[in-house]
C-alpha cells in the first residue's frame, strides 16, 4: 500500500491518501479519520457513509 501525505504551504499535514494494490484510494485527516475512498474501476468518490460525492477523484475536496 502506497501513501501520499498531503501538505499546505507551510507544510503542516493536511491528511494522507492510501492507495491500495488494486488502486482503489482512502482519504484520511491529519488525525487518520476516515472522510473518503475513490474507486477508479467505477470512477466515483464516495464520502465515509459511501454515499455517492461524484464522479472522478474528488477525494481532496472532502478534507
Amino acid at each position: 500500500m502506497a501513501q501520499q501525505i498531503l501538505k499546505d504551504k507551510n507544510h503542516n499535514t493536511l491528511g494522507y491518501i492510501d492507495t491500495d494494490s488494486n488502486g482503489n484510494q482512502t482519504i484520511k485527516d491529519k488525525n487518520l479519520n476516515t472522510k473518503g475512498y475513490y474507486d477508479p474501476k467505477t470512477n466515483i468518490t464516495r464520502d465515509k457513509n459511501h454515499n455517492t460525492v461524484g464522479h472522478g477523484n474528488l477525494l481532496t475536496t472532502l478534507l
